[in-house]
């Protein structure tokens, strides 16, 4: 457990949902495992955690007590509503990694492996990156501003990843999720997890309605929800009492449409707290796929480390409230903040179309990079 400090009076954590604010300085103690926080919770040596879980299990977390929490019953209010005469973030497409063809080509070796029966693979999610570039350097929280004001929850998180050490002091991970791992309010357990999703028509209300229905119908995507449905369920059955899953729903952002299901479960006030389910769940087959094991092997030989992305963002308090939001839409900025590393992925099923599954990421990148000022990316060269 390290102590760590931060000069800068911009916060080190900021959660923004539709009911409640979780703020939070730098100054505290660092955990490199959640084990660790999770017994420092139930130590009552301290009274909050917040910060960030990576995709991979065992990887150092970016978890920390800090020495000053702020939790309001209100999203977080964007300072350029207050500031309309200073310039906004903008950043220019520097590269894609990989290129476009690269991509399809990692999908359509997965989609080989899912579609021969001897192997384990039911289900995998590959993702891609986008490398933008700023002029001059960027602020975190100026694009945690754009990032809570062009969202109409009003979702966004910023997380100071510092407390990872390696390559991380410096760097945040920053982003606007729509998916709840989980959140814990007494005894009162969700978790909302996506998968399945189609990009919205925006400019034509119409073909907008259909995309959804046909996306709700869709035998594909259905399937590939299931999977994710089926291991959540089962995570909270074994640790919670009156599991409820229901019937999928559609779930719109304000670029894409979503499959969802709103699982919900109750714990003893004793039970296992917010972190503690989080990372029981952690990395559920939205991010990771089915089987888990043979998923995440496939993902480090395709694409390699994937860092915070596809990993959650959240807080808990010794009580065990607390809420792990999954870390999509998301973006890592860079220590000097003038790089910015997006990521976006999509679950590949054996009915899955490398050219369809390269456009759903295109589509997902614009959650986080059109307000910053990249409407259009390169579809067929990097």
């Amino acid at each position: 457990m390290i102590p760590i400090s931060t000069a800068s009076s911009d916060p080190a954590f900021v959660l923004s949902r539709p009911q409640r604010t979780v703020s939070a300085t730098a100054g505290g103690t660092v955990f490199r495992s959640a084990h660790d926080a999770i017994t420092a919770l139930r130590s009552g040596r301290i009274s909050h955690i917040v910060g960030a879980l990576p995709f991979r299990p065992g990887a150092p977390t970016a978890l920390w007590a800090p020495e000053s929490v702020t939790i309001t019953d209100a999203p977080y209010q964007p300072r350029m509503l207050e500031r309309d005469s200073e310039p906004l973030p903008q950043f220019a497409f520097d590269a894609a990694l990989p290129a476009p063809e690269e991509h399809r080509r990692r999908v359509a070796t997965a989609v080989e492996l899912l579609a021969d029966p001897a192997h384990p693979l039911r289900k995998v999610v590959l993702a891609r990156a986008i490398r933008a570039r700023s002029a001059t350097p960027v602020r975190a929280l100026d694009i945690l501003d754009l990032m809570v004001a062009s969202d109409p929850m009003s979702n966004g998180f910023l997380v100071d990843l510092s407390a990872a050490g390696g390559r991380y002091p410096g760097r945040h991970l920053l982003g606007s999720s729509p998916e709840i791992l989980v959140r814990r309010d007494g005894n009162s357990v969700v978790s909302y997890p996506l998968a399945g999703s189609a990009r919205r028509v925006l400019d034509d209300g119409d073909a907008d309605r259909v995309a959804a229905d046909m996306l709700l119908a869709s035998t594909k995507d259905l399937a590939e929800h299931r999977f994710v449905t089926d291991q959540v369920s089962a995570v909270l059955r074994d640790r919670c009492a009156e599991v409820h899953t229901p019937a999928p729903e559609l779930m719109a952002t304000p670029a894409m449409w979503h499959i969802g299901t709103p699982i919900t479960a109750a714990v003893p006030l004793a039970g296992p707290s917010a972190l503690e389910l989080a990372v029981a769940l952690h990395p559920t087959p939205a991010i990771c796929g089915t089987p888990t094991v043979a998923a995440a092997r496939l993902i480090a030989e395709l694409e390699g480390e994937r860092g915070f992305y596809a990993g959650a963002v959240g807080w808990c308090d010794a009580d065990g409230n607390g809420e792990w939001m999954v870390s999509i839409r998301c973006a890592e900025l860079s220590e000097h903040g003038t790089t910015l590393l997006a990521h976006a992925g999509g679950g590949i099923v054996a009915a899955s179309d490398p050219s369809a599954e390269l456009a759903e990421t295109t589509g997902k990148f614009q959650r986080i990079l059109a307000p910053l000022g990249i409407a259009d990316l390169p579809v067929t060269v990097g």
